[in-house]
């Protein structure tokens, strides 16, 4: 350690450069290695905690690239790091220096993974301290004058008088050397600073008025607010030695504020449920009933068009706990399978590497199973060849002869999985016979899915280079992404991905045709440029909507003769068929991958039905009950669309909705679904396994009814947002510490069922970020708790708009009655401070005794007819059916115009009354800007308005007369023509504080 933070020099490769000599050194505090000099001062770091792997020799892509470079593979190593596993390459000038390092970070790697999350909590908050302090200090002289403590003040986001804080700098100042605060003063100083007025209160309110709590009155504490079990006086006096700082108060057995304030900062008061940090479902039920945490093109670092592929991403995401992980396979050079994507300029890595990563990886945090989805692009030798290597490299974990169903018709569960990979692909068909080697089978895959004009194809005979190519590519795509990024955080609908592929086809285009033409002195070029007309395809789309809609979904129906040729010209692009060899179909057991025209309806599991968004996205619109029987005998998995080259994601929660169990997303691409992604697989000790509810793993409901489970108890969650602690300046404030000190609010989000979907906040907190204090109470009714998830998120008021400071999302079933902190991800010390209490609603169907009939009927499918619809029925076309099915329950997604109103407008002031809107992203229905925006009030029914909404006193009850006047549902469809006009024309005048006069 000591070698480690006095520095070594040694050379850090790079691609496309010769390398750097630096510095290196481990920080004082153990907790991260610098380098210098760096352009990036401050930022030139990787945190300890950030590390993935440290690799001995010259393994690395960078090594590789590299190759004619004489370097002791002894003096080399490569740290993995971050969330896209960058890698630094380093070269030291001797191998003893060498692995002085790898032991030296494997030994913290090793101590941070065993730390338990009381003691890292305290070393982070001690880290933080001491590299505020060292910060502030300006001249590098160990101690703070006055004026930098001001400057704190303001980093700090706290608007204290300049009196009250020179009256606790001098009362800090207790040293000979006055004037100026040591590290020992500022830490007193801190603490003064910190003193939360809301604890002490609290304190008080259990300690009679005194200045500590007793054992006795620690113990009613945690039985009324905390509602903890088996409260014991032994378990009291074990809290008052782990949190209390005075000696005194540990001698008389009380605690006093500052170990009750550091009591309930800690992992024993956080909003999170540590029961939830280990699996604590049932995991003994079939595959089919549980969520499975899953990747799409799992090997990629960024974008679908130039990013790197690399093995050590599959190390990551399965320790992140995810399950399901996709391998896309093709030919390589010399007999060698490569995964990359096909069709772009992403790097290639060899399949063997892949399966040697994954065997590795799979089961270090977890044994439940691995499902190991394969894309199969390669010839029949190479099928082969993969097939060996998986054979060999994985060995008995392939071996499912001894797992035991129970029955036949059931897929097995996780427990009976544990420690096995399941090979998800093509299966040869039955009809060809045991001794047939290879045999024909569909190919549906995602590659596909783009239109020949818009892939990339290497064949460079129009003049451009491969560097020329790829040169233009990057510049426009880094372009075409950063503009996308300037939007709401938020936002819930991505940049225009097939808009970003158009504009980087044509630019290219463009480009390549002026240079060219330049070249060859105006002469016409007739070959086709690298990536082909996008105009065509855009032709092409359009007419294909004027027979089809945003899905995908129609093939194997028979439509109109007018609809006939495209139908044909479709399902003859659809059907292609590849040749698939016997000794790869022979590992795929219990998940062979079909496509929506090959559902047969004859009673055998093991199917995974494999959907782009898009077609998905038309079942669920249209038949979510049949969706939801289907998914509770078989798998599904959902994947981006291929249009999606930017990595982005789409929204995941219309197919958990319905119980789709593979809901695969990029998880190299950060931001708010990968963030819900996390909170939903958390709740099972992130082990990639999370049971559904009852209610969708037997039965069926309409998701997106107004009341989808009028049986089922509601849950009323009662949130009291008290008070913020420590919360910075947002992230891209354009002045950065010298910025503004925060006007900050809070909101919250329930997302699940598009009932339970919305959200309310508090109002604005002018000047203050270190401890706003708001005081205001939330409540929400949840219809469907157990996938209910929920969002808390702090913005900073702005005239203009507001700016994101952090969020935190957790599921709604690990929530914590009582007094709690809720920590925002990726910031060390910024909290709120809520009061949660949750209680249970019965609507007028339960008791159940109340309506046996209906109760019994529910449960029984009073709508068996719509149940034995087949299969095949189910991801078939039928937009004039889904009418009356959904007319009940249709949202739009906001306009245009709402979602710049949503950008520029500004947060709930004091007095104004708070509205409460619908998560129009649940249900994900094209925009239209001349619609009118709905919007949800609280008990979940939607409002469809006008341009314009006005506030209204929350005691008038409008939707009850609004309502009244609506058809019955039976009624609507036959209705519907004449019923439409009358809706919108509406009118309710507020004749008295209860009168309300309707007229139609």
């Amino acid at each position: 350690m000591s070698v480690m933070q006095s520095g070594t020099q040694m050379v850090k490769l790079k691609s496309g450069t010769k390398g750097l000599v630096r510095l290196f050194y481990l920080d004082e505090h153990r907790t991260c290695i610098r380098w210098r000099p760096s352009r990036k001062s401050e930022k030139a770091k990787i945190v300890i905690d950030s590390i993935y792997k440290v690799t001995e020799g010259r393994q690395s892509e960078i090594f590789h690239r590299h190759a004619e470079g004489n370097f002791d593979p002894s003096c080399c190593f490569t740290i993995y790091h971050g969330n896209h596993m960058e890698s630094l390459d380093l070269i030291t000038s001797n191998p003893e220096e060498a692995r002085t390092w790898i032991t030296g970070l494997k030994y913290l790697m090793a101590g941070i993974s065993d730390e338990d999350s009381l003691a890292k909590r305290q070393r982070t908050h001690d880290h933080w301290v001491k590299q505020t302090f060292e910060e502030a200090d300006k001249n590098g002289d160990g101690l703070l004058n006055i004026e930098e403590i001001h400057q704190l003040m303001h980093k700090l986001n706290v608007n204290l008088p300049r009196r009250k804080v020179r009256q606790m700098f001098q009362e800090a100042d207790t040293d000979e050397n006055q004037g100026t605060l040591n590290f020992e003063e500022f830490s007193v100083f801190y603490k003064m600073m910190s003193l939360r007025r809301d604890l002490y209160l609290l304190l008080l309110s259990y300690s009679d008025k005194k200045d500590h709590l007793t054992v006795e009155e620690l113990a009613q504490f945690l039985k009324v607010e905390q509602k903890m079990n088996n409260v014991t006086p032994e378990c009291c006096l074990d809290i008052i030695q782990k949190f209390e700082v005075s000696e005194e108060n540990k001698k008389q057995n009380v605690l006093g504020i500052e170990g009750f304030t550091n009591f309930m900062r800690s992992p024993a008061c956080d909003i999170f449920n540590p029961l939830h940090c280990e699996v604590h479902q049932d995991m003994d039920q079939p595959l089919c009933n549980y969520f499975i945490a899953s990747s799409h093109n799992t090997y990629l670092t960024g974008d679908q068009l130039l990013s790197q592929s690399r093995a050590e991403m599959y190390a990551r995401v399965l320790q992140d706990g995810c399950r399901c992980i996709e391998v896309d396979c093709w030919d390589g050079p010399d007999g060698e399978p490569v995964v990359h994507h096909g069709y772009t300029l992403t790097s290639k890595i060899l399949f063997r590497d892949v399966a040697e990563t994954i065997n590795k990886y799979a089961f270090i945090k977890n044994e439940f199973p691995v499902i190991l989805s394969i894309e199969n692009h390669c010839s029949i030798q190479q099928q082969k060849k993969i097939a060996q290597y998986l054979k060999e490299i994985f060995g008995d974990k392939l071996d499912l002869s001894s797992v035991i169903t129970g029955d036949s018709r059931q897929l097995p569960s996780p427990q009976n999985l544990k420690g096995k990979i399941l090979v998800k692909g093509k299966k040869l068909p039955y009809s060809l016979g045991a001794d047939a080697e290879e045999g024909e089978v569909s190919d549906e895959d995602s590659a596909d899915e783009i239109e020949d004009d818009c892939k990339l194809k290497p064949c460079y005979n129009n003049g451009a280079t491969e560097h020329q190519v790829e040169s233009f590519i990057r510049t426009k795509l880094e372009s075409l992404i950063k503009e996308s990024q300037i939007r709401d955080k938020e936002d819930p609908d991505s940049f225009t991905v097939r808009a970003l592929l158009k504009a980087t086809h044509e630019g290219l285009n463009v480009n390549l045709k002026q240079n060219l033409d330049t070249k060859e002195g105006g002469k016409k070029s007739h070959s086709r440029s690298l990536m082909g007309n996008f105009g065509k395809h855009k032709k092409a789309v359009k007419a294909a909507s004027k027979y089809h809609s945003a899905s995908d979904e129609e093939e194997g129906q028979q439509n109109s003769s007018g609809k006939e040729m495209g139908q044909l010209h479709r399902l003859a692009r659809r059907r292609k068929t590849v040749k698939l060899c016997r000794a790869l179909s022979d590992l795929v057991v219990y998940t062979n991958s079909v496509a929506a025209q090959d559902i047969v309806d004859d009673g055998s599991t093991g199917n995974v039905l494999s959907f782009s968004e898009t077609r998905a996205h038309q079942a669920v619109q249209q038949k979510a009950e049949q969706f939801m029987l289907y998914n509770q005998k078989q798998l599904t998995r959902v994947y981006p669309s291929a249009y999606r080259i930017d990595s982005s994601n789409f929204n995941p929660l219309p197919y958990w909705n319905v119980g789709c169990q593979l809901v695969a997303l990029n998880y190299q691409t950060e931001g708010r679904v990968m963030q819900l992604n996390e909170a939903k697989f958390r709740v099972n000790g992130n082990c990639g396994y999370v049971l559904k509810p009852q209610q969708m793993c037997k039965g069926t409901f309409n998701p997106y009814s107004a009341d989808p489970l009028p049986a089922s108890p509601k849950k009323q969650l009662i949130l009291k947002i008290i008070s913020g602690q420590q919360l910075p300046k947002p992230p891209d404030s354009m002045l950065g510490d010298r910025g503004e000190i925060i006007d900050p609010f809070v909101e919250v989000e329930i997302i699940g069922l598009p009932v339970d979907c919305c959200k309310d906040q508090t109002r604005v907190v002018d000047d203050n970020g270190f401890n706003p204090v708001w005081e205001e109470t939330l409540t929400f009714t949840i219809h469907m708790p157990e996938i209910a998830l929920v969002r808390f998120l702090v913005w900073d008021h702005d005239p203009i708009g507001r700016d994101f400071v952090g969020q935190r999302t957790l599921a709604f079933s690990s929530l914590v009655p009582g007094y709690r902190h809720v920590y925002l991800e990726g910031l060390t010390e910024a909290s709120i401070f809520v009061h949660i209490t949750i209680n249970e609603i019965y609507g007028k169907w339960s008791p159940l005794i109340l309506n046996p009939s209906y109760t019994i009927l529910h449960f029984l499918g009073a709508t068996k007819n719509k149940q034995l619809i087949g299969l095949r029925g189910l991801f078939n076309k039928n937009p004039k059916h889904n009418s009356a099915e959904t007319s009940g329950h249709y949202v739009r997604k906001r306009s245009i115009g709402d979602r710049i109103l949503r950008r520029t407008a500004s947060a709930p002031a004091k007095g104004r009354k708070k509205s409460k809107m619908g998560f129009l992203e649940a249900t994900e229905i094209k925009d239209s800007a001349s619609e009118p925006v709905d919007l949800k009030d609280r008990e979940g029914v939607v409002r469809r308005t006008s341009r314009s909404l006005q506030a209204r006193p929350a005691s008038m009850p409008v939707d009850k007369y609004l309502l009244a006047g609506l058809p019955c549902p039976e009624d609507e469809t036959a209705q519907d023509a004449q019923g439409k006009e009358n809706f919108y024309s509406t009118e309710v005048r507020v004749t008295g504080q209860n009168d309300v006069c309707l007229r139609l």
